[in-house]
C-alpha cells in the first residue's frame, strides 16, 4: 500500500507483482521516480512502448500517463511528488529546503530529449548511487515503526540532484542540429547555472570552453539559430512559466531570482516575449 511520510510525497514499494495500481496518482502527480529492482516487461508511456529490466530508472512529469506491463514478477520503488508539495500552504513542509528541490525538478520539466522518461547515466557510480539511496529510502519506509525521517529528506534531495545533473538538456525547437558535443556541453552549463549571471557571461563562457569571447556568440548562433543572449532569456522564460504552473511563487520572488530588475522588468519582458502577461498567463492556468 502507498504511504505519506513526508506531507505530499507519496511512496509505494511494490515486491514481486505484476499487476500495479499506482498509476491512479496521474492526475495529481507533478513528478515521480520509478526504480524497478527486480523483472521484465515494458511500461507504456504516453502511449509507447520501451522494455524495462532490472535495475531500470524512469522519471516522470506532469501529465505523463503510464502503464507498468509486467511479463515476470517484478519489484518497484515508486517516489511520487504530489502537485500540492511544491505550494506554500504546508506548513508541515516549511522546514524543507523545497526551493532547492524545485529547481532540480525544474531542469528536468524543461528538458525535451528524453521523451519515453527512462533515465542515461553518464557513470556508472551515478547510477549505483541513485540506486542505494532509492532503496535507503523504501527502507525507511517499510519500517513504519521508527522510519527516520532526516534519512529521508537528505536521501530526496540527493536523488534528485543525481537525476538532474545526468538528464542531457537540448531544446529541440531551437537546436537546428548539434554536431558539436561543445555546444551540448554550453547548453548544459547554461541550464546548469541558470541562477548565476555572472557565470553565464560571454567572458566566463568564452573561458570555460576555450573559445574567443569575441566569437562565443556566432559560434553558438552558428549551431542553434539563436544568440547566446537570447537563448538564455528564453531558457529563463521557460522557468518563469513553470514557477508560475507549479508553486506559489510572487512575481517578485521570480523575478528576484532569475536576475530581472524587479516584478515590473520581469512583467515587461515576458509580456515581450510570450504576447501574455504574468496576471494573464496565470488566469488561463485556471
Amino acid at each position: 500500500m502507498p504511504r505519506t511520510i513526508i506531507e505530499n510525497i507519496v511512496i509505494h514499494h511494490y515486491k514481486e507483482e505484476t499487476f500495479f495500481t499506482f498509476c491512479k496518482y496521474t492526475t495529481i502527480r507533478f513528478f515521480e521516480i520509478v526504480y524497478i529492482e527486480k523483472g521484465n516487461g515494458a511500461i507504456k508511456i504516453n502511449g509507447k512502448k520501451v522494455s524495462y529490466s532490472a535495475s531500470s530508472i524512469f522519471v516522470f512529469v506532469p501529465d505523463d500517463i503510464y502503464i507498468i506491463q509486467a511479463e515476470t514478477p517484478t519489484t518497484v520503488t515508486a517516489i511520487k511528488f504530489l502537485k500540492s508539495f511544491f505550494r506554500n500552504s504546508s506548513s508541515q513542509n516549511t522546514r524543507l529546503p523545497i526551493n532547492h528541490w524545485f529547481r532540480k525538478i525544474e531542469e528536468i520539466l524543461n528538458s525535451e530529449s528524453h521523451q519515453l522518461r527512462e533515465m542515461q547515466f553518464e557513470s556508472d557510480p551515478d547510477r549505483k548511487h541513485l540506486v542505494s539511496l532509492v532503496n535507503m529510502v523504501a527502507n525507511e519506509y517499510l519500517n513504519r515503526q521508527s522510519f527516520d525521517i532526516f534519512i529521508i529528506e537528505n536521501s530526496l534531495s540527493v536523488i534528485l540532484h543525481l537525476i538532474a545533473r545526468n538528464i542531457q538538456y537540448i531544446n529541440i525547437e531551437t537546436i537546428k542540429e548539434v554536431k558539436s558535443s561543445k555546444i551540448q556541453q554550453i547548453i548544459n552549463y547554461i541550464h546548469s547555472n541558470i541562477y548565476n549571471p555572472e557565470l553565464l557571461s560571454t567572458k566566463n563562457l568564452a573561458n570555460e570552453f576555450h573559445i574567443a569571447s569575441n566569437y562565443i556568440s556566432e559560434y553558438f548562433k552558428k549551431h542553434t539559430d539563436v544568440s547566446l543572449k537570447k537563448y538564455i532569456l528564453h531558457y529563463k522564460l521557460k522557468l518563469v512559466e513553470t514557477r508560475l504552473k507549479y508553486t506559489d511563487s510572487q512575481d517578485s520572488e521570480i523575478a528576484l531570482e532569475l536576475g530581472f530588475t524587479d516584478s515590473s522588468h520581469l512583467n515587461k519582458t515576458f509580456k515581450t516575449y510570450k504576447n501574455i502577461s504574468l496576471s494573464e498567463f496565470k488566469a488561463n492556468l485556471v
